[in-house]
């Protein structure tokens, strides 16, 4: 067997100390790999065989990017690097849209828009291989930005000329008629956080030209009805606020050569009659049905704040437990 030595001097002065302050850390590492894995200073030195340093290489490339975002990093990012990195070092199935061991699905304007999970590397899989996907979990697990990244990266690669982005116009606690404004200006709050995604990935010159030549349309749901769409990517967002009806009408609009997601939080519906969610009567009418794909996200898969995960699980939990009181 073959050893060779890598050493990988890193710009990040605190990078490399944060296995210094968590020596669990290495350990995790140690346990995986055969390859000696040694920390000097924010130099990484390496000694192994050359494909399994390659792997560790790709996963210390991507835990730098994730404490450049976040300042530092955990155990379970380890492990979820671990899990999605294949024996290439690449990440699994990432080809058409991927760099080498990045998991790059689009170069926004901003950033480099990324999965950062093994469950939001199945999304992006299940989107690319199906037409009709529908993503469902709970808020900050990413269902909603990575379908405008994907959205974005398809009309970039010309496999659509088109991109619709809907919501149905339901909120808890408040209505069109209340708020101030004329209609766009009632509608902007519904589709924000649409419109949020996009200005993070594009710059707003261009994201200007595109609304004008109407290539990127933001419409409420109510305006779908008699359409049909073609060589679109369509996105319905909080798809649990949908009636049956208008999940009906949505899902007949799609039209040749097009693609569509339709993302929602079962937990989150604001609808008078929540037993008349369209999200939760298409998953169990639709998940039979070849070509349509489902993907669960859970609050593990969350990549907001940390705090936003333990918000979920402890919502979660007492919902349970309302649950189990009412059965008994």
């Amino acid at each position: 067997m073959d050893i060779n030595e890598r050493k990988i001097t890193f710009e990040e002065p605190d990078f490399l100390s944060v296995f210094s302050y968590n020596e669990n850390y290495l350990l995790l590492l140690e346990n995986k790999f055969n390859t000696a894995i040694t920390i000097r200073g924010n130099t990484l030195i390496l000694r192994g065989e050359p494909g399994e340093i390659k792997i560790i290489e790709a996963l210390f490339s991507e835990l730098k990017y994730i404490f450049k975002k976040q300042g530092t990093f955990s155990a379970q990012d380890i492990n979820t690097i671990i899990s999605i990195i294949d024996v290439n070092g690449k990440p699994k199935e990432i080809v058409k849209h991927g760099k080498g061991n990045e998991f790059i699905i689009y170069q926004g304007y901003r950033d480099v828009i990324r999965a950062r999970s093994e469950v939001q590397i199945e999304y992006y899989n299940k989107v690319q291989k199906s037409d009709l996907v529908f993503a469902i979990g709970p808020a900050g697990t990413g269902k909603t930005f990575l379908a405008v990244a994907m959205a974005l990266a398809a009309l970039k690669n010309e496999e659509v000329n088109k991109i619709i982005l809907s919501r149905p116009a339901v909120e808890a606690g408040e209505s069109l008629g209340f708020l101030p404004g004329d209609l766009s200006e009632k509608l902007d709050p519904y589709l924000k956080p649409l419109t949020d995604a996009l200005f993070y990935m594009m710059s707003p010159d261009k994201l200007k030209s595109m609304y004008e030549k109407n290539i990127i349309e933001i419409t409420p749901l109510a305006y779908m009805r008699g359409r049909t769409l073609n060589n679109s990517f369509i996105i319905l967002d909080e798809a649990q606020n949908t009636t049956s009806i208008q999940m009906k009408m949505f899902l007949t609009r799609i039209g040749a050569s097009s693609k569509a997601i339709v993302t929602g939080d079962i937990t989150q519906i604001d609808l008078p009659d929540k037993g008349n969610s369209g999200l939760i009567e298409a998953n169990r009418l639709l998940r039979k049905i070849k070509g349509i794909e489902f993907i669960n996200f859970t609050e593990k898969d969350i990549v907001r704040h940390r705090l936003v995960a333990e918000i979920v699980r402890a919502y979660e939990s007492e919902n349970h437990k309302t649950s189990r009181k009412k059965s008994e």
